[in-house]
C-alpha cells in the first residue's frame, strides 16, 4: 500500500505547493478588464440617477449621469458595456413602437457615448420587452401566442438602428428562432457587416434567477410566461441545437445564460465551437447571491473564484454587475 502512494503519479502536490506553481495549474482562468462586461441600466431622463432597491450598488443612469461613472471606470481598465433602455414615461403598444424610436434612450445615447468614450465598446441588448404593453420579447397574435415571423422582422429593425445609431456590438437576447440571420442580412443590406457584431444570447434558460433584473426593468410579462421561447433548464441537447443554429446563421459571438448554474452548457459550448468567443451573463440572482455571501473579503473571495470556475469552464467574457468592483480588484493585485 505504501508502495502505491510513494508512486511518482500518485504524488501530486509538489506541483502546487507554492503561489506561483499554483498559477501555473490554472491555464486560461486570469480575469483581466477585457475578461468582464458591464451591464448598464440606461433612463429616459438624460440627467435621471435612481438606485435599484434589489441589486446593491446598481443603478439606473441617464446618459449625462452614465458618462461620467464610465469614465471613472475606462480609466480603471473597463473595455466594454451592455446597455438595457428603461422606460418610464414612453408609450408601451404592442409591437414596441419605442424600442427604436427618436425618443429611445438607447438610439439618444449611442452617438454621445461613442463621442465621449471612443475607446469604449458598446453592445446593445436587443428585444422589445421593456417597450411592449403585453411585457412579452416577441409580437403576439391575436390569441396570445407568438407570431414568431413578425417578431423576428421587427427584433431585425431595431437591431439595425442601434446598430446605426453607433452601437459595436447589437445582442439579442429573445430567443426567437432565426432572429440571427435576419439581424445579420440587415446589417449586410445597410453595409454595416464589418463595422457591427451579433453577440447572440444563444442558450438562454427559463431561469428564476431573473427576478431583480425584470423588476429593474419594469419588463415582466402581463401575461403567461417565457418558457415557450426560453429553453429549460435541464435541457442539454436543446442548448447544443441553439448554439449550432446561432452559430450556422452567422453569430459572432455565442452567449450562456445564468452562468454558474449552466456551467456545464458553458463548456459544453466552447466545446463544440472553441472558435467562438463565448460570454457567459451572470445574472441578476447571482448577484443578488454573492452580495448576501458575507462581509466585504467574503464577498470578494466568493465572487473571483466563481468568475475563475466561469473562465475555467470556457468564458472568454463575463457580463456582470460586480464589474466596478472587479476593476478595483484586479489593480490592487496588480499594485
Amino acid at each position: 500500500m505504501n508502495d502505491l502512494f510513494l508512486a511518482p503519479e500518485h504524488v501530486l502536490q509538489g506541483g502546487y505547493f507554492h503561489e506561483t506553481l499554483r498559477r501555473l495549474q490554472e491555464p486560461n482562468t486570469g480575469i483581466e478588464p477585457h475578461n468582464v462586461m458591464y451591464p448598464v441600466f440606461l433612463l429616459e431622463n438624460e440627467d435621471g440617477f435612481q438606485a435599484v432597491s434589489s441589486m446593491p450598488n446598481v443603478y439606473r443612469y441617464g446618459v449625462n449621469k452614465l458618462i461620467p461613472a464610465l469614465t471613472e471606470l475606462v480609466k480603471k481598465g473597463l473595455k466594454s458595456i451592455l446597455i438595457f433602455g428603461v422606460i418610464e414615461s414612453l408609450d408601451k403598444d404592442s409591437i414596441g413602437s419605442n424600442a427604436d424610436s427618436p425618443q429611445n434612450p438607447v438610439v439618444k445615447a449611442l452617438p454621445k457615448l461613442r463621442e465621449a468614450l471612443p475607446q469604449l465598446v458598446l453592445a446593445a441588448d436587443v428585444c422589445l420587452c421593456p417597450y411592449t404593453s403585453h411585457g412579452h420579447c416577441g409580437l403576439l397574435t391575436a390569441n396570445g401566442s407568438i407570431d414568431y415571423a413578425e417578431s423576428v422582422k421587427r427584433i431585425a429593425e431595431v437591431a439595425l438602428a442601434y446598430a446605426k445609431a453607433g452601437a459595436h456590438i447589437v445582442a439579442p437576447s429573445d430567443m426567437m428562432d432565426n432572429r440571427i440571420k435576419a439581424i445579420k442580412s440587415a446589417l449586410i443590406e445597410n453595409k454595416l457587416q464589418n463595422q457591427v457584431s451579433v453577440l447572440s444570447y444563444s442558450c438562454k434558460f427559463a431561469s428564476s434567477m431573473y427576478g431583480p433584473f425584470r423588476d429593474t426593468m419594469k419588463s415582466s410579462p402581463m401575461a403567461g410566461d417565457r418558457k415557450c421561447y426560453q429553453l429549460p433548464p435541464g435541457s442539454a441537447g436543446l442548448a447544443a441545437r441553439a448554439a449550432a443554429r446561432d452559430v450556422a446563421e452567422g453569430a459572432d459571438f455565442l452567449m450562456v445564460k445564468p452562468g454558474l448554474p449552466y456551467i456545464d452548457i458553458v463548456r459544453q459550448t466552447k466545446d463544440k465551437f472553441p472558435d467562438h468567443p463565448l460570454f457567459v451573463y451572470q445574472v441578476s440572482g447571482e448577484y443578488a447571491m454573492i452580495c448576501r455571501s458575507g462581509d466585504s473579503k467574503e464577498v470578494e473571495t466568493i465572487l473571483m473564484e466563481t468568475l475563475t470556475c466561469m473562465r475555467r469552464a470556457g468564458a472568454d467574457c463575463i457580463i456582470t454587475y460586480f464589474a466596478p468592483l472587479i476593476l478595483d480588484i484586479i489593480l490592487s493585485r496588480k499594485q
